[in-house]
């Protein structure tokens, strides 16, 4: 398979023009293959993973592994966002201070000379991501927003291109399950963790469990409403060991 059929003109164009680079890289889609692009255009490129309370167990050794497979080299660093107040408030701007803090521990692990970048694509609305507005104040570029390549062609090219992580669901941080002004702390988050780990080993993919801490709100994709209604009793059972209520709602997932 020729370099042009995975990596657009525009994007080889921008490597060669930042031959040196950083990524922000969480293993998802976006990142994966914004790395592939990287490294099939010749950049230097490494992954930086920021480690943080906020995600699944298991996320760094994936991470790890699909950047082994792409042939780039691997940085771990750490991002203690329990201890900043404007994080655990958890308010509307949560994403924004958060954002700041992994682009800050992000900073201390890479050379001056690298450019960051981060995995934002075209699709990606900036009124929807609070922490969108952390990347300019870092200097960050989003290669993938800026050659004008949205979610549809980051999985066309992603799978094109072998990637393992081209149909991968979009997801986000165990915080995201938790409404603006509850206040974050582990037990909170151990409780999504665990809610969402029995029911993935019952089969349900694409997913969230919501929670305040007493109320639980379940969101199934609707080709999964019939696993749902098959095994309520024991979705039930799991959720109600955490839970006083439980609802359920249709999940609508990003592209």
């Amino acid at each position: 398979m020729c370099q042009t059929d995975t990596v657009p003109e525009s994007l080889r164009e921008f490597f060669v023009n930042h031959p040196k680079v950083a990524v922000a890289f969480s293993g998802g889609t976006d990142s994966s293959y914004l790395l592939y692009a990287a490294v099939k255009s010749g950049a230097d490129a490494i992954a930086v993973f920021v480690s943080t309370p906020f995600q699944f167990p298991g996320e760094r050794e994936d991470a790890e592994r699909i950047a082994k497979e792409i042939g780039a080299e691997f940085r771990v660093t750490e991002a203690g966002l329990m201890n900043d107040p404007d994080i655990v408030s958890n308010t509307p701007e949560r994403c924004y201070f958060c954002k700041r803090r992994i682009l800050g521990a992000l900073t201390g692990v890479v050379e001056k000379d690298r450019v960051l970048l981060d995995g934002t694509n075209a699709s990606d609305d900036p009124d929807d991501r609070p922490g969108t507005r952390a990347l300019a104040e870092f200097g960050v570029l989003s290669p993938l927003r800026l050659c004008g390549i949205g979610k549809t062609g980051v999985r066309e090219l992603s799978r094109r291109a072998g990637l393992s992580t081209w149909n991968r669901p979009s997801n986000s941080c165990l915080a995201t399950r938790i409404p603006a002004g509850v206040r974050l702390d582990q037990n909170l988050l151990d409780t999504v963790n665990d809610c969402e780990e029995a029911l993935s080993s019952m089969g349900f993919s694409d997913f969230r469990v919501r929670t305040n801490g007493w109320d639980a709100v379940l969101e199934t994709v609707r080709e999964q409403q019939p696993l749902l209604e098959s095994h309520k009793t024991e979705v039930e059972s799991i959720l109600l060991k955490y839970h006083s209520t439980v609802s359920y709602r249709e999940r609508r997932p990003r592209l």
